[in-house]
C-alpha cells in the first residue's frame, strides 16, 4: 500500500457508518456519551474527579436543550517558525482532524444533535510572545479553514468543526492591547516582579519564540514573555467565552487546573500539531499517522514520497514524510 492509498483510505473510512461498541448501545444516553468523550482510546491523561463532573453536566445541559456537545479545543494559531512548513497548516493539522473526527465519530451516531468540535486559536498575543509576523498567523487561520472545509465532505453530517480566533472576542486590536498592558501591570504588583521559571516553561519559551536583538541581549527576556503569557490568560478568560459549564475543554496535555481533557493528536502522538510535522510510520504493509517534534524531526531517518489528493492543493501537501 502506498502513503496516499492509505490517507485517502483513512480519510473515505469517516465516511462509514460507525459500528457501536456494545458497552455503549446497553448504557443510558448520557452514559454512552460520557463514556465516549473519556474513551482511554484517546485520552492520554488521567481526568479528575471534577472534570469528570464537568462534563456530566456539559452532557446533560446540551441534552437538555437539544443541541450538540461542545468540545473546545486550546491551540496556537501558528505554525512553528522553525519548520519549513510554516506559515501554513500541513499533515499534522490533517492527521489531527481525521483523528478527532474518530474520537466523536459514535456520538454522533448515538445523539441525533451531534457535536460541535471548536479550536480556539490564540492569534493576536503570538506576535507578542512568539515574534511572528500577523500575515503569517492570517495564512495559519486561512490553511486551518480551509483543512475544517477539505475533511467537512468526509465526516457525519452532525458533526461541526469551526475554528474561533480569540481575536473575534474583542472590540479592536487596540482594546486588547490596552487589556493586556493593564494585566501585565496588575500581575507585577502581585507577584512583586518576574517569577522564576520552570525547566519545563524556558524549554517552551525557547522552541517557541524567535527572540529579537533587543530581547538576546536582555537577560530577563524569557521570564518577561512568560509574564505576558500569563497575563493573557486572564485577559482571554475575561470575555467569558471557553470557561464555561456548557464547554468541555480539550488539549494535549494536562494543566494545573485539572479542568482540561488530556487528548492525543494521534493515535501515537501528544504533540501539539501547531509545533510539528505531520508524518507517517511504516506498519508492516501499511502505515500509521503520526507527528513529529521539532527535534523528533532532526533526529529521524525519513524518506518522502509525492502526493496529489484533489482539495489538498498546497505545496505542504504534494509530499509526506515517512518513517521506514
Amino acid at each position: 500500500m502506498t502513503a496516499q492509498n492509505y490517507i485517502q483510505n483513512a480519510l473515505s473510512e469517516l465516511r462509514e457508518p460507525v459500528e457501536l461498541p456494545k458497552q455503549l448501545k446497553d448504557l443510558p444516553l448520557k452514559e454512552a456519551i460520557k463514556k465516549r468523550i473519556l474513551s482511554h482510546k484517546f485520552r492520554k491523561y488521567s481526568a479528575k474527579p471534577e472534570l469528570v463532573e464537568h462534563i456530566e453536566i456539559a452532557v446533560t445541559d446540551a441534552m437538555e436543550k437539544e443541541e450538540p456537545i461542545n468540545l473546545t479545543f486550546l491551540n496556537g494559531a501558528y505554525k512553528l517558525w522553525r519548520l519549513e512548513e510554516a506559515p501554513h497548516p500541513d499533515w499534522a493539522e490533517l492527521f489531527s482532524l481525521i483523528y478527532f473526527t474518530n474520537w466523536v465519530k459514535p456520538i454522533c451516531g448515538l445523539y441525533k444533535p451531534g457535536v460541535w468540535f471548536d479550536f480556539f486559536m490564540d492569534d493576536w498575543i503570538v506576535t507578542e510572545l512568539n515574534n511572528i509576523d500577523q500575515k503569517n498567523v492570517d495564512l495559519y487561520l486561512e490553511g486551518f479553514n480551509k483543512l475544517i472545509t477539505f475533511i467537512k465532505q468526509f465526516q457525519p453530517s452532525n458533526l461541526r468543526m469551526t475554528l474561533t480566533p480569540v481575536k473575534s472576542q474583542f472590540e479592536s486590536r487596540e482594546s486588547f492591547d490596552g487589556l493586556i498592558e493593564k494585566e501585565v501591570q496588575k500581575l507585577t504588583k502581585e507577584k512583586g516582579g518576574l517569577v522564576e521559571l520552570e525547566k519545563a516553561e524556558e524549554s517552551a519559551i525557547d522552541l517557541n519564540a524567535q527572540p529579537t536583538k533587543e530581547q538576546l541581549v536582555d537577560p530577563d527576556w524569557k521570564r518577561k514573555s512568560a509574564h505576558l503569557h500569563t497575563a493573557y490568560m486572564r485577559v482571554k478568560a475575561g470575555p467569558g467565552y471557553h470557561h464555561r459549564k456548557d464547554k468541555i475543554l480539550v488539549f494535549t496535555q494536562p494543566l494545573p487546573s485539572g479542568m482540561l481533557l488530556s487528548v492525543g493528536t494521534t493515535k501515537t502522538s501528544i504533540v501539539k500539531f501547531w509545533v510539528g510535522v505531520g508524518a507517517l510510520q511504516k506498519r508492516g504493509e501499511s502505515y500509521i499517522e503520526t507527528i513529529l517534534s521539532f527535534k523528533q524531526l532532526n533526529n529521524a531517518n525519513l524518506d518522502t514520497e509525492r502526493f496529489n489528493i484533489d482539495g489538498l492543493d498546497h505545496k505542504n501537501f504534494k509530499t509526506i514524510r515517512y518513517l521506514s
